[in-house]
């Protein structure tokens, strides 16, 4: 009788564990809410709507819409525009409307990004409307990257994942040691930079360039930015001996251009039809196309003659002197000072032209000479005092742009 009990009780235990069991399988699982903060509210207390300014669009007609009467709307603007002019909102640009959820038309706070950068808040929950402005955290990586060329820079860049924006940086880092137009496919070059994130994980760009080398012509051109002396305001590049990479010149008066006719003593003219010398290089470029000085120096003439068209002719020193011809539009006037790179006008087919490109022109000592033949002054070099302090500092960097070319090519 006793065991009989015991088996009684056990078999009734097993059944309520099991209808426990089956209860709480076939009860629902609740999933917690994930909760969300952005522009510095818990989204989850609000009604959200994200939306883009469209054409007509204006913070008083969003207001207006969102049940705020012409009075309303008046006054909120009159509070708000010293801090936060409503004038400026554009045409594409993202806003957020933070509404009450038990009453979605009431709106509480308005939220314009004017950037991937920043935002506005114009907070309404308390009778007198608090505006400010944020901007976004923003965390810096750093990596080296090493690739072939395959196609352009920028898109040799962008399979990298690195901001197509970096290729006009390098081009300025390496305008006085490397004609880009010359770049093969397969030749090589490692940068160690630094690039902007969101915190949430959108890429911004880059930040900064430490350190890179380009193969160019069979040999390893390296760039280290360098200051010579806390004051100095300007970075200039240096190779891994020290040696300046800025010349006097750039290489030419434009970016990404092609060279269309060289300097000779015997070309046939397209537009005369006669053979004649050549005392220019002709780079051939969309009308418009910004044309630079290629060295500082003083404005000595500007004008137009039936074969040059619009020109500049600029003198650098007592040697040299530069001329760029048949512009579309003169940016410059006699006698003025201009910085190498400067842009002193656009290109054009003016005068003995057959289609825009600029012929720049290159003296001497008073004589018409080959520009891409000479072999141009460097800019001033560094100073011997800060030899090895530029040494010390290099050698990391170097070292970590060979060792990543090392494994990506295993050279």
């Amino acid at each position: 009788m006793k065991y009989t009990a015991i088996i009684l009780l056990s078999l009734i235990l097993f059944a309520c564990n099991t209808k426990e069991e089956k209860e709480k399988t076939n009860k629902p699982e609740v999933k917690k809410e994930k909760i969300v903060y952005e522009f510095g509210f818990k989204l989850n207390d609000f009604n959200v709507v994200h939306d883009t300014i469209q054409s007509g669009d204006s913070f008083g007609k969003i207001l207006g819409e969102q049940g705020f009467d012409a009075a309303k709307v008046h006054e909120i603007n009159e509070r708000v525009k010293d801090s936060f002019n409503v004038r400026d909102i554009r045409i594409g640009k993202p806003f957020t409307l933070l509404q009450d959820k038990k009453a979605p038309n009431s709106l509480k706070v308005f939220v314009y990004q004017p950037d991937k950068m920043s935002y506005y808040v114009v907070d309404l929950r308390d009778s007198i409307p608090l505006v400010y402005k944020k901007e976004r955290p923003v965390v810096i990586k750093r990596r080296t990257i090493a690739a072939a060329i395959d196609g352009s820079v920028s898109s040799t860049l962008a399979r990298e994942g690195v901001s197509a924006a970096l290729a006009p940086e390098l081009s300025k880092i390496y305008a006085w040691s490397i004609d880009f137009f010359k770049i093969n496919k397969g030749d090589k070059f490692a940068v160690t930079l630094t690039e902007k994130y969101l915190e949430g994980g959108e890429y911004l760009g880059v930040e900064n360039v430490e350190a890179s080398y380009f193969e160019y012509k069979g040999k390893k051109i390296y760039a280290f930015p360098f200051k010579q002396n806390e004051n100095q305001k300007r970075v200039d590049y240096y190779d891994e001996e020290g040696k300046v990479l800025k010349n006097m010149f750039l290489k030419a008066p434009l970016r990404f251009v092609n060279i269309t006719s060289r300097y000779t003593r015997s070309r046939f003219h397209p537009v005369q039809k006669i053979w004649k010398a050549h005392n220019g290089t002709d780079y051939a470029a969309p009308t418009g196309t910004p044309i630079m000085t290629t060295a500082s120096g003083t404005v000595e003439q500007t004008g137009y003659t039936g074969g040059n068209g619009n020109f500049v002719k600029v003198r650098h020193n007592s040697t040299y002197a530069t001329q760029y011809l048949h512009m579309s539009k003169i940016l410059v006037r006699r006698g003025q000072h201009v910085q190498q790179g400067q842009v002193i006008g656009k290109v054009g087919s003016t005068g003995l032209a057959t289609g825009p490109h600029v012929c720049y022109r290159f003296w001497k000592n008073g004589v018409q000479v080959d520009p891409l033949r000479q072999k141009l002054p460097n800019s001033e070099p560094m100073n011997p005092k800060y030899k090895s302090k530029f040494m010390t500092y290099i050698a990391p960097l170097k070292k970590e742009l060979d060792s990543v070319s090392l494994a990506k090519f295993g050279e």
